[in-house]
């Protein structure tokens, strides 16, 4: 899970966040995400590899306003030899609503040769875990239709 307090910075003409800042909430969500199985800063360096966005679909759902407090859930879907599917839910805590949702692809690098790669055992393991366990859920996710890891 992934907290922040919405800064003043993140305000737009409007009085509300900024879309960029909700991307920048999904990526840093993305990137705790991404550490919980063995994807993290250390793995790139030393493997030289990294994770690219290949996809995503946002949806707005509720406005967020200076000084309220979200936290972000994700939730894993599927994966393909190179490709994560997963979901991100912006929750503002303030008004107990979700206040966006994020459906990605992203997909494994090798960075040496800045293309996809096969995902490692290791990691792909610990994600069909997670994601298993995400099924189990009581609630389907909301998911645009359009996207496949």
């Amino acid at each position: 899970m992934y907290e922040a307090v919405i800064p003043e910075e993140y305000m737009d003409r409007m009085g509300h966040m900024n879309v960029a800042w909700y991307t920048h909430l999904f990526s840093n969500a993305t990137g705790e995400f991404f550490r919980h199985f063995g994807l993290d800063g250390e793995y790139m360096k030393q493997h030289q590899a990294g994770s690219f966005a290949l996809e995503a679909h946002i949806r707005y759902l509720s406005e967020c306003l200076v000084g309220q407090h979200v936290h972000l859930r994700v939730r894993a879907l599927a994966r393909t030899r190179t490709r994560f599917h997963y979901m991100l839910f912006l929750v503002n805590d303030d008004k107990e609503v979700v206040s966006a949702t994020c459906e990605f692809v992203g997909a494994h690098i090798d960075m040496k040769v800045r293309c996809m790669s096969a995902i490692p055992d290791h990691i792909a393991e610990s994600f069909d875990a997670l994601a298993k366990e995400h099924q189990q859920l009581e609630w389907a996710p909301p998911l645009c239709g359009t996207m496949d890891p």
